[in-house]
């Protein structure tokens, strides 16, 4: 915590500037009216791994703008060298400005991450929009269901270490949501913050039955808005069932091993290592990346293997990024955030110099290996840095390799951009 980075790369590098951010956090000056200015409020609940505040950062380059979860209630946010100010002069509301400041100098001046008008809302049963679903970036997340019993297993929990899933859930979070309550948020997001990407993330279920709990809801979701559908989960028992989630038109799987190096798994993850073991996960994520050929053509495939940079050594998360793209899946990187009441709550974030390895290689190994990275329209992510956000971290420059992805990204854009547009166009006109 005690480096020092020059404020001249902080202001050239946005992939530099973010993540120190996720490292350091920052401070709150009192001139902040965050949610008076059309921020949205500070929740903790971000699939158990990270709150914070929600900024979208300079970039001038494509994709031209950064969208970040920045640390501001953990700890070691306090003695953070960046602050966050209210510019002078500005009478508030939506176009109040702000700028970062970096050991008292500024750095850049970020843009709150607009709070959209159904935040404020209750769907038709009562409850708070909030609590069905909430904004990470641009996408919309949605923890389904109960709690992940490794929180409720007696006499000991068996939770991985670094989680807050059981300290969200009943406080911003629902434990219970209905099909028609999560349509009704879906369908706010969608008409709203023109939301293209849906995430569903659930715990351990005894019985592997999170896929079961799932499946009503994709359907739902595919048949009626046609927006991309992702899900996070344990491995199933039984592979076969991702073949199914292809076929029904889920477009991404998540599986968040965490952990590269064995013991450090055992010990962090407890619940996971008993129930499913590494290899397990592993294996999901080789079987899974191989279903990309199968399935609708019109329905992108991706694959990603989760990690945690920070419990590890760097080498280690380094030696996970190598091994998910040598078998075509994409790596997901989250940098460690010490979350308050968490059992590693005591713990220190990585530092920065030891996170700029890890993160030059995950840019530098999906490039090698052609994977369709920052392909999905508007779908910028807050709690992680995307691969393709990276790039400024590496020198190499991949040409050719960016021209693809630019040609894939067009052409995409372009089929599901018509396909959202004419589903739009009906519910307009059911409406």
């Amino acid at each position: 915590m005690s480096e020092t980075i020059p404020i001249e790369e902080l202001r050239a590098n946005p992939s530099l500037l973010k993540l120190d951010l996720y490292c350091r956090g920052l401070r709150l000056d009192e001139s902040c009216f965050v949610e008076d200015d059309g921020g949205r409020p500070i929740l903790r609940t971000r699939a158990g791994l990270g709150s914070g505040l929600e900024l979208i950062l300079p970039a001038a380059e494509w994709p031209h703008e950064l969208w970040t979860n920045v640390p501001v209630t953990e700890r070691f946010a306090e003695r953070s060298p960046y602050t966050l100010h209210r510019q002078p002069g500005r009478s508030g509301g939506a176009d109040a400005g702000y700028t970062l400041r970096y050991g008292g100098e500024p750095v850049a001046r970020p843009r709150l991450s607009p709070r959209p008008g159904w935040y404020d809302r209750k769907t038709s049963s009562g409850k708070p929009m909030t609590r069905i679903g909430t904004l990470q970036g641009t996408y919309l997340g949605i923890y389904q269901a109960k709690v992940c019993e490794f929180w409720t297993v007696k006499p000991a929990r068996v939770n991985c270490k670094f989680c807050s899933v059981g300290l969200n859930l009943g406080v911003d979070d629902a434990d219970d949501k209905s099909i028609a309550e999560v349509l009704e948020v879906v369908r706010a997001a969608r008409r709203e913050s023109g939301i293209t990407y849906v995430d569903f993330n659930t715990g351990h279920f005894e019985g592997d039955t999170y896929l079961d709990i799932l499946e009503p809801f994709i359907r739902a979701i595919k048949d009626e808005l046609g927006l991309l559908v992702g899900v996070q989960t344990p491995p199933h028992r039984d592979l076969s069932r991702y073949d199914r989630l292809r076929e029904i038109g889920v477009n991404r799987v998540s599986f968040c091993f965490e952990i590269f190096e064995p013991e450090t798994f055992r010990a962090t993850c407890p619940g996971k290592h008993v129930e499913y073991g590494l290899d397990w996960y592993l294996e999901a994520i080789r079987y899974c990346a191989r279903l990309g050929a199968q399935g609708p053509p019109a329905e992108p495939w991706v694959t990603n293997g989760e990690i945690i940079a920070g419990l590890e050594p760097a080498e280690s998360s380094i030696a996970a990024i190598d091994w998910i793209t040598s078998v075509g899946a994409i790596p997901t990187v989250c940098v460690f955030r010490p979350l308050a009441g968490t059992d590693f709550a005591d713990r220190e974030p990585p530092s920065t110099a030891e996170m700029v390895p890890v993160f030059r290689r995950l840019y530098e190994a999906c490039m090698e290996h052609g994977l369709p990275i920052g392909c999905a329209p508007n779908v910028h992510v807050s709690l992680v840095m995307l691969p393709e956000e990276c790039r400024w971290l590496s020198p190499r420059r991949y040409a050719w390799q960016r021209l693809k992805l630019g040609a894939m990204r067009r052409a995409f854009g372009h089929r599901f951009g018509r396909r959202l547009a004419g589903r739009d166009r009906e519910a307009a006109a059911a409406a």
